[in-house]
């Protein structure tokens, strides 16, 4: 397990959900070699989406910039070795034309 190894930069989430996604991450790379990056994503993002309702994103890789929205209690980024990790749950929006319609 790689958990013991992961660097945990920002987050805002409770102690039991950090664990979580470290845990997840954990098992993802135990899975999948570290540059299948989608994969590990996907993992992440389902099992998630899966315990703590829809609407998370997961964004996994080596050198990326970010800027997102997000709900309170629900933000993670953390580093296992070169690997960065973030992983968010999004905040929906419904866009309304200016008729009324959808």
């Amino acid at each position: 397990m790689l958990e013991g190894k992961a660097v945990v930069g920002e987050t805002d989430m409770l102690q039991t959900m950090q664990q979580d996604a470290l845990h997840l991450a954990a098992k993802a790379l135990d899975i999948f070699d570290v540059t299948e990056s989608t994969d590990i994503a996907r993992f992440i993002k389902k099992d998630f989406d899966r315990v703590h309702g829809p609407g998370w994103q997961c964004i996994v890789g080596m050198d990326f910039g970010s800027f997102v929205t997000h709900y309170h209690g629900c933000f993670i980024h953390f580093c296992i070795g070169n690997l960065a990790i973030l992983l968010f749950k999004g905040l929906g929006r419904k866009v309304v034309s200016s008729t009324g319609d959808c």
